[in-house]
């Protein structure tokens, strides 16, 4: 098994363009290399690295999802890392997050987190439009339903993303939020 393997890996580095390599290609590469050299704790860090940058590659993409201030507004986006998922396992997903301020002093936050254990647990309440109901008022935001308990937006996009808005009056929020695509949204990485 091991020299096949080394074989498509020598023949996938051989074969894969240089001039596109990226941080992804160069730690698959490294993990192929350490791997067929039988070095199986560096072939397991390099592949921990080539996730890290996946990783990496899904969060910038997830935060240019994030939507554009309206007028009067300015964004500020969080300093979201892939350090803090990495360290507690995957536990928390992707996340980008952004601070929304009015020149009037008004703000919120809107957080986006994708693809976490946390997400797919919030699934049956957000998911479920008899429970959001339970939960507190449904409201229509574009083409999505969203759950307002007291201010604070909640919202299940494509099963995967969670979609969080706080800080402000629901309309504020609302009428930010309505201009997402949350088709693009749900299908962020792709």
């Amino acid at each position: 098994m091991r020299t096949s393997f080394a074989a498509i890996a020598i023949v996938a580095a051989l074969s894969a363009p240089t001039a596109g390599a990226d941080a992804v290609t160069d730690a698959l590469a490294a993990a192929q290399a350490a791997y067929a050299s039988g070095q199986l704790g560096q072939t397991a860090a390099q592949l921990t690295n080539a996730t890290r940058a996946v990783q990496t590659i899904q969060q910038e993409r997830l935060a240019s999802a994030l939507p554009q201030p309206a007028e009067g507004w300015s964004m500020t986006r969080g300093e979201s890392s892939v350090d803090a998922a990495g360290f507690l396992g995957g536990m928390i997903g992707i996340v980008a997050d952004a601070t929304y301020s009015h020149n009037d002093g008004r703000s919120f936050t809107i957080t986006l987190t994708a693809d976490s254990p946390a997400v797919a647990g919030m699934a049956g309440i957000l998911g479920n439009p008899q429970m959001m109901a339970m939960m507190g008022k449904v409201v229509r935001v574009g083409t999505i339903d969203v759950l307002d308990q007291n201010g604070s937006l909640s919202a299940l996009v494509a099963s995967r993303v969670l979609l969080q808005a706080q800080g402000a009056d629901a309309a504020d929020m609302s009428a930010v939020l309505a201009t997402m695509d949350f088709a693009r949204l749900g299908q962020f990485d792709q």
